[in-house]
Formats: structure tokens, sequence, C-alpha cells
């Protein structure tokens, strides 16, 4: 009892701290969430060859309430580029099947090598570039704009990751304001986690040896305790993103990312 307990405490502090962190970085929260659980999930009696699965599984889930909650928050302070969104999200789609689809297939090894080196490449960029450093005034036409699309839906759920993690560097890349940004990964979140949980679900369905709880690669415990917390304080993120310095919010969005990447890296050599 004292277990479950302490790992319940554990799964309600991971969506508090993933539901602001959704709001304020545009990031669904997977970017915490994802190693969190990869780390609590053996207690759960949960096998080190499908916990990243399941981690991410999870994960997509959480994201798809956080969301919600952090995209209506941006929306409401008129955060969100509605045209971008119209453009991006079919192709985003496609993506994000394309990834779930190589996710079910790839074993624990290069799922977190994934999650890992993209998080860093993603946290040394927002930590380093200058400010003014931009690549062009507003994104590239057809079809490298879809592209980019399909490369941020794909990789997000590969990673279990709401899209703010490429989402936001990259449109900063072309020249778009943070706050905008952000408020846009936050509603391209719900695009990738709702079909993304859908296929996690049912890659793992046929699984042997998944836990009580799971359907799929997904645990509905986790999901139950995270989601409620996550959010809950995603408004709250929300609100802190607009009344903070913009260079102060990629500063954090970067330290956090590489928190999670030397974390998942030290896993690796275990």
């Amino acid at each position: 009892m004292p277990l479950l307990v302490g790992l319940i405490l554990t799964l309600a502090a991971t969506g508090i701290i993933g539901g602001t962190l959704a709001g304020l970085l545009g990031v669904g929260g997977g970017i915490v969430i994802v190693p969190v659980l990869y780390n609590v999930l053996p207690f759960f009696g949960i096998g080190d060859d499908i916990r990243i699965h399941v981690a991410v599984g999870t994960s997509l889930a959480t994201i798809i309430p956080t969301s919600i909650s952090s995209a209506r928050s941006h929306y409401r302070k008129g955060a969100i580029d509605i045209a971008l969104l119209k453009s991006w999200g079919p192709v985003i789609f496609l993506g994000v099947i394309g990834g779930t689809i190589a996710a079910s297939y790839a074993n624990a090894l290069v799922l977190t090598l994934v999650f890992a080196v993209l998080a860093l490449v993603v946290a040394a960029n927002m930590a380093f570039r200058p400010d003014n450093l931009h690549v062009a005034s507003s994104l590239p036409k057809s079809p490298i704009k879809e592209l980019i699309a399909l490369f941020i839906g794909w990789f997000s759920a590969m990673m279990g990751i709401g899209g703010g993690t490429f989402t936001v560097p990259i449109l900063t890349l072309f020249n778009y304001p943070i706050r905008k940004a952000v408020g846009t990964a936050a509603a391209i979140g719900l695009i990738i986690s709702v079909p993304g949980t859908i296929g996690f679900l049912i890659s793992g369905l046929d699984t042997p040896n998944l836990p009580l709880g799971n359907i799929g690669y997904v645990n509905i415990l986790g999901f139950l305790v995270i989601f409620p917390m996550a959010a809950l304080f995603a408004p709250v993120g929300a609100k802190i993103a607009h009344s903070i310095n913009a260079n102060l919010l990629k500063k954090t969005f970067a330290f956090f990312l590489l928190i999670t990447s030397l974390r998942m890296f030290y896993s690796l050599t275990g």
C-alpha cells in the first residue's frame, strides 16, 4: 500500500509539472511525462522491453485533455495561428500515423535513443541560438512546408510528445513570435495526441504479458492520475507564458529538454 500511494503521488506531481509546462511551453507535458513514466513503470510490473512504448502511449493519452485545456487558454488570448493550423493539420496527422506505426515495430533501445537525441538537439537550438537568428522571414513554400509538418507529426508520435518540442523552435526559426508559436503548438498537440493514442492502444493489444490496467500500450492508472492534474494546471502555465520575458520562456524550454535528454541517455547506459 505505501508503494502504491507513493506511485500515485509521483504521478500526480508529474501531472502538475507536465500541465504547467504544457501551458507555458506548448509541449503537451510529454517532455516531462515520458521520462518520469519510463522510470516508474517498472513498479507497475512493466518490463524493459516495452516500458518505453507504454510511457509514450500513456503520455500521448494524457496530452489529449492537457492540449484541450492549454489550447483554449491560448485561443482566448489570440495566440493560435488558425490558418497555419488548417494548413499543417492534415499533414501532421499523416505523420502521426507513420510515426505510430514505426514506433510499434521499433525496439526499446531505438525509441529511447530517438527521444534522447532529438530532445538534445532541440535543447541546444533553443539555448544557444541567438534571438535575431532566423533562416527566413516566413515559412517556406510547398513542398518544404509540408515536409516540416510531416516531420513534426512523425517524431512527436514516436516520442510521445505534444508537438511543441519541434513546433516552437521551428516556427521561431522562421521568425514567428514565441507566444504565437507556443499557442499554435498547444493546438497541434491535440492533432498529434488523439490518433497517436489510438495507434498505441491498437498496436499493443497483442503484446504478451501486459500488466493489469494496461490497454495496449496505454497504462490506465497513469492516465487517470496524471491527466486531471495536467489539465488543471495547463491554464496556469498559459497565464505565466503571457506574463514573463520571452527569452526566459525559451531558456526554460531548453532547460527541461536538456534534463530530459541527459536522463534518457543515462538510462541507456544501464
